[in-house]
């Protein structure tokens, strides 16, 4: 039996500011575990080949802005063959669905999908793994199926499905209804009546199933699709529906597209109840909860030192943190920003990141870190007409060859080798060697080399934008600043 994973990783990762930006946001970052929330997303699906089910390609769908960092954890996962489909632009998820499932079909079989959000959290993956195998056997024959989460708590920030009392084979239960996100009375109620769970937006169905029930439900979707789809353009691991005919598709969810019509049409919906120890750590409280609590009941990680503090979240992510005299608190630190918020208000972080993109600062899309394809940079220091920076070029790196006609640039090799193109001359850089960047020339970075490249980098000029670039060769088919 051949499974589909689906990964959709479009989203944006806000509620989990400062450490999760829309430049590098939650999905991407080791928030549980060694590994990242979207390569464990991967994992727990790739894992099933270990139960006898044969795990085809890989979809991942997610944007232009994140596709590097997609495609380098993949690197980090050996056995994992993933195909990127790049969205021009969000559309909600059934549309992302919908260029997956033709993929699939594309690829000569009509496999069960297993379509799973790229930023939960699961504990135990035993107890998942076995809901779902038991998930995808009930897809096989032509079944919807979606793991209904056993509620633990009257949770308000969850959307819930009611399902029917009786069990049917393999330990479904036909869905009723969906319902949107309650207040604490109704979701108490909720939980005293023990018929809904909540909804984990994964889903498992054929990709054929999807397509008819969508053509259905919502053939304006399903017809915008494939014309965007059949005009598709495919780059290395890259698949790009044509961007100006995804424009014209209507943006709408899975569940609104599809599934909350399900119950009583020809397109019956089930749920496979799952207590896992599930969580979309859709805020910092929620981090809080999934973490490994001491006696006091903190989570911490990094460089901390607490005294007197009880149920405490503290990240530290690039100093030493300490707390005296804390009760319920989340202290977030990164480079450049600090979090410090009511465990029980950590939801209102939302607020500061749309105060932070009303002023246009940088710190709601980037860290002062900054991931590229090659490797990464860290703006260190910044002032009147300079601006200094680490950068590290993983071994086989290039940079694009480009110039600037702005700034000037100094760069001191600290560790590694270094070739370097300014102009018509080609040059070899060891350790302790450095060179000067005329401002205009055009000019090349690369890493001959089989470990990492690290140099500093000294800016002078005018202007010292990210944007004062102008590519003229690029290994990564990048268009925008680096």
């Amino acid at each position: 039996m051949k499974i589909t994973p689906v990964i959709l990783c479009g989203g944006s990762g806000t509620r989990l500011w400062p450490l999760s930006r829309s430049g590098f946001p939650k999905q991407f970052i080791a928030l549980s575990g060694e590994h990242s929330l979207f390569q464990q997303a991967v994992k727990r699906v790739q894992d099933l080949g270990h139960d006898g089910f044969a795990v085809g390609t890989a979809l991942i769908v997610t944007n232009e802005e994140h596709r590097f960092l997609a495609l380098d954890q993949l690197k980090d996962m050996p056995g994992v063959n993933a195909q990127l489909i790049l969205e021009p632009t969000a559309r909600n998820t059934a549309p992302a669905l919908t260029l997956a499932a033709l993929e699939a079909l594309e690829q000569g079989e009509d496999s069960v999908m297993v379509v799973s959000p790229a930023d939960h959290a699961v504990q135990h993956l035993d107890v998942f793994q076995t809901q779902l195998a038991q998930a995808i056997r009930v897809a096989q024959s032509g079944g919807i199926v979606t793991l209904g989460i056993t509620p633990t708590k009257p949770e308000t920030g969850y959307g819930y499905i009611k399902a029917a009392p009786q069990s049917l084979a393999h330990g479904q239960r036909q869905v009723e209804r969906f319902v949107e996100k309650p207040n604490l009375e109704t979701a108490q109620q909720y939980l005293d009546s023990g018929a809904y769970f909540w909804n984990s937006g994964i889903f498992i169905l054929k990709a054929s199933v999807w397509l008819e029930a969508l053509q259905a439900f919502r053939a304006d979707i399903a017809d915008a699709c494939r014309h965007a789809w059949h005009r598709k353009s495919i780059e290395y691991k890259f698949v790009r529906p044509d961007t100006e005919l995804f424009l014209h598709i209507p943006s709408e969810s899975i569940d609104y597209a599809v599934m909350e019509k399900c119950p009583g049409s020809q397109f019956p919906i089930h749920t496979i109840p799952l207590d896992a120890g599930w969580s979309d750590l859709g805020s910092w409280d929620a981090v809080w909860e999934l973490g490994a609590k001491d006696a006091q009941g903190n989570v911490q990680h990094g460089d901390v030192l607490m005294s007197g503090t009880h149920g405490t979240l503290v990240y530290a992510a690039s100093r030493l943190v300490t707390t005296v005299g804390v009760d319920d608190m989340v202290i977030v630190e990164t480079a450049d920003a600090v979090l410090v918020a009511h465990r029980d208000r950590s939801q209102e972080v939302k607020a500061i990141v749309q105060s932070l993109s009303k002023q246009e600062r940088f710190e709601q899309t980037l860290h002062r870190k900054v991931h590229r394809p090659w490797g990464w940079y860290d703006s260190v220091d910044e002032g009147d007409r300079f601006k200094v920076k680490r950068i590290c070029v993983n071994p086989g790196g290039v940079l694009s060859l480009q110039k600037h006609n702005h700034r000037a640039e100094h760069w001191i090799v600290v560790k590694g080798v270094a070739d370097v193109t300014c102009n018509d001359q080609v040059k070899r850089l060891n350790e302790n060697e450095s060179t000067y960047i005329p401002l205009g020339s055009v000019h090349r970075l690369s890493n001959p080399g089989t470990t990492p490249l690290e140099l500093i980098e000294v800016q002078t000029g005018g202007y010292l934008g990210e944007d004062d670039i102008v590519r003229f060769k690029d290994s990564y088919g990048r268009s925008t600043a680096e």
